[in-house]
């Protein structure tokens, strides 16, 4: 091969590949921002009932009766119902592009749920701390045995902790959004997680169940509890139960 044609052939080939990152980098930006999957190695992975898109409250009725409700009576919630929840909160509601139940800036979707689950919290579940898994809606558990009472004293000592069948803690990874959006992104992650609260709550208020919005914490005891990854910060509590 002649130099003239080696160098015209270096020259083509660096082209289609600058045309590839081009359209790579193009195709990237068009898309939703996809958090990776959270991958927790556990020996048990429970896949949750379906959860109902149809329901027998409107969504003004739901908004007219939701209150903050700290009094629960001692009467399990079934899988189905915590199902209703955790879809309300994080759950997929868009397949095609993987969008959630709550707005998140640029599809960031920096937020995790723990659901601790006290002994006999939930029908036909052990008592732990589970991850929801939204992509799958499915929960793992996290930790074997009954963590209420060690989420009650990080928690103030606040009896309604104590006495929910169970609690779903909500995590934040603070770089998913900060990563995009800089310091500002710090109040986006608090704005969605106000959102997803405002799911819980409602969705609560659909099954005649209670729930109350808890931020007074020692975060270091919260996350010692659930034992999550560093990076994910404990921002809410939210105990649910049936109403006593």
């Amino acid at each position: 091969m002649s130099y003239p044609r080696l160098k015209q052939s270096i020259i083509l080939a660096l082209l289609m590949v600058l045309i590839s990152l081009i359209s790579a980098f193009m195709y990237g930006a068009l898309k939703p921002y996809r958090v990776e999957e959270v991958q927790i190695l556990t020996a048990e992975e429970i896949k949750l009932p379906e959860p109902s898109k149809k329901g027998a409250v409107s969504v003004e009725e739901a908004i007219s009766l939701r209150r903050s409700i700290r009094d629960y009576s001692d009467e399990p919630l079934s899988l189905l119902e915590l199902s209703q929840l955790l879809w309300a909160a994080q759950g997929i509601t868009d397949e095609k592009h993987k969008f959630r139940a709550a707005p998140s800036a640029g599809a960031t979707y920096p937020l995790e749920l723990y659901v601790l689950v006290k002994e006999g919290g939930v029908k036909g579940l052990k008592p732990g701390i589970y991850h929801y898994n939204p992509y799958n809606h499915s929960i793992s558990i996290f930790k074997s045995g009954d963590y209420s009472f060690n989420l009650y004293k990080a928690a103030l000592s606040q009896t309604w902790v104590l006495e929910a069948p169970i609690n779903i803690v909500i995590c934040a990874v603070y770089e998913r959004t900060t990563g995009r959006y800089g310091e500002r992104g710090v109040r986006y992650v608090h704005m969605e997680a106000g959102h997803v609260g405002e799911n819980i709550y409602l969705q609560a208020t659909a099954l005649n169940l209670g729930t109350v919005a808890i931020g007074a914490f020692y975060d270091e005891e919260v996350h010692r509890v659930i034992g999550a990854p560093r990076d994910q910060k404990p921002i809410y509590i939210y105990p649910v139960g049936r109403r006593s």
